[in-house]
């Protein structure tokens, strides 16, 4: 097959997260298994407008904005070359590739983010881009597949009006971890977050925990693994917390050191106030830390089982931090489910990913002929 992947970041833009990993990762597995795999993504400074990464052809137009437009004016003018299916990236925006070409589209959406919209944008923004998320786009797709991360999120899409019969769920996938073998964990209590840093993924909350926390756990200290338009804001949040000193913004990162900072971790804090599966919660699980993170976030209460390989909580911050505590302060227990994490963790492939993800498109491929 001829497959394009229309994503608005791709794993070298800086803003880069989980969503770029899952669909670079799937990519480079088609292109593995035979097929023919062009992304298209927005420019940014720290890759060429046109490269091959993993024999994935990626073909970088306009801003994070004038991306969509962009990649639609491409398929129409037929440049890319002929196409058997594309893969339509709904990162709250869709691509709405269909007002393009009739070429068959599977939508690829990791969650709904009604919740993000307003913490994100501002006001008017906000109401524009729900609108277009929760009402144009599922019109546009209507009689489209879906692929989503997790049920949660299939749910979700489905309170908007997707048929549940038209959307199909693939986990992500993890990949093993890049030191072998890993160093020891600090002697000492580290608490590690890692994502992009942006408002909602409240990585605040976890600054404010460790405030309350550093009295009874001499030598604790907090690593922030990531980076991200919200990381000033981040600085001084840690600043105000009173946590400055012990807070390490390592920004972003090679797999090696992530491997080399989760292999020293106690705990994972994940204070998102969405996630449509939490790739970091597999990472973190397949290096044997248990993970921390709200029940109300979504796709995590299918990465987390709770209190088998982590801890689901209800949206209090006060709860978050009793949950925190209550590992660094028992090691059988954290380490209990830091075995059980890993163990876990071991059923989730990019391999099994990827031929689900193929299946799906074979499918949608064929029934246009």
């Amino acid at each position: 097959m001829r497959i394009a992947f229309l994503n608005w970041r791709d794993t070298a833009n800086p803003e880069g997260g989980g969503s770029e990993v899952y669909v670079h990762e799937i990519a480079r597995r088609l292109v593995d298994r035979g097929h023919a795999v062009t992304q298209i993504c927005a420019t940014h400074g720290s890759a060429p407008h046109l490269e091959v990464v993993d024999g994935v052809r990626l073909v970088r137009v306009g801003s994070k904005l004038t991306v969509y437009q962009k990649a639609r004016r491409l398929l129409r003018s037929g440049s890319l070359g002929p196409l058997d299916v594309i893969v339509d990236t709904q990162n709250g925006i869709p691509f709405l590739a269909p007002w393009a070409v009739p070429t068959p589209t599977v939508v690829l959406c990791h969650h709904v983010h009604r919740e993000q919209w307003p913490v994100v944008y501002d006001p008017v923004r906000a109401r524009v881009g729900w609108w277009v998320e929760s009402r144009l786009a599922p019109r546009v797709y209507r009689k489209h597949r879906y692929i989503s991360c997790s049920h949660t999120s299939a749910r979700e899409l489905a309170t908007l009006g997707v048929d549940l019969a038209r959307i199909s769920v693939v986990h992500p996938g993890v990949n093993p971890p890049a030191l072998d073998p890993s160093p020891d964990r600090d002697r000492h209590p580290r608490i590690i977050v890692m994502g992009r840093l942006v408002p909602h993924k409240r990585f605040e909350h976890v600054f404010r925990t460790a405030a309350r926390l550093r009295p009874q756990f001499p030598g604790l200290t907090v690593a922030v693994v990531g980076d991200g338009w919200w990381r000033d804001r981040l600085v001084d949040a840690a600043a105000e917390a009173g946590v400055a000193d012990i807070v390490e913004f390592t920004g972003f990162v090679t797999e090696e050191e992530k491997a080399r900072q989760l292999a020293r971790a106690w705990v994972m804090a994940l204070p998102s106030l969405k996630e449509g599966w939490g790739i970091v919660v597999v990472e973190a699980a397949l290096a044997g830390v248990p993970t921390v993170a709200y029940r109300d976030a979504g796709g995590v209460t299918e990465s987390i089982v709770d209190g088998e390989t982590g801890i689901l909580v209800a949206d209090s911050e006060a709860e978050f931090g009793r949950a925190l505590q209550a590992l660094l302060a028992d090691d059988p227990l954290r380490d209990k489910l830091g075995a059980q994490a890993r163990s876990n963790a071991a059923q989730y492939t990019w391999d099994a990913a990827a031929e689900a993800f193929e299946a799906i498109l074979s499918e949608a491929a064929e029934q246009s002929r």
